[in-house]
């Protein structure tokens, strides 16, 4: 099996901080925006990049988390872990632009899962998608409006996101499975 890293630190902060300008463009500033990163570390980027629209922008943004585990069509398929918790802030999101944080778009089930449980939670004035790492191999008609790297790549291959919140590091590896 071989590794090779394809982003490093600074790569990812300068896509996050794009990313963030994206955002602030999209939106015609802050007002009423909203970032829900999905467990685990699409948390920590929409943190990361919340804190890079505050300080470009000059207001707060909110932040939270929100799980989908729940919500999936494929946990018969994948192995389930505990769910996390979902963190809405307390303004809510209704009437507010929610961007929608992960860190890597592959099939687009995991954000069919999340437009669901958003739909539990209240009712946005629109939601958008940011994504640090696009991949590709869609089984959904899903499309990011916020992407940090777009990192064709085979299916057999595995993207790991590693962020320094959760793994001491921040990286983008691809792994290739042995033949």
């Amino acid at each position: 099996m071989s590794l090779r890293t394809v982003l490093h630190a600074a790569d990812i902060s300068r896509a996050t901080t794009r990313i963030a300008h994206e955002i602030i463009e999209s939106n015609k500033g802050a007002d009423r925006l909203v970032l829900l990163g999905i467990p685990t570390r699409g948390v920590a980027l929409a943190d990361r990049i919340a804190a890079s629209i505050s300080s470009i922008a000059g207001t707060a943004v909110a932040a939270g988390a929100l799980d989908v585990t729940m919500y999936r069509d494929d946990l018969d398929r994948h192995p389930t872990r505990a769910p996390a918790p979902t963190s809405i802030p307390a303004e809510g999101i209704d009437g507010a632009t929610v961007v929608l944080v992960d860190d890597v778009l592959y099939s687009g089930r995991t954000i069919r899962a999340a437009l669901d449980a958003l739909g539990d939670i209240g009712r946005p004035r629109a939601v958008r998608l940011a994504t640090l790492i696009d991949r590709g191999h869609r089984e959904l008609p899903i499309r990011p409006d916020f992407v940090g790297k777009n990192l064709p790549s085979a299916v057999h291959e595995r993207v790991n996101v590693h962020l320094i919140e959760y793994d001491g590091e921040d990286a983008v590896t691809i792994e290739e499975a042995a033949d």
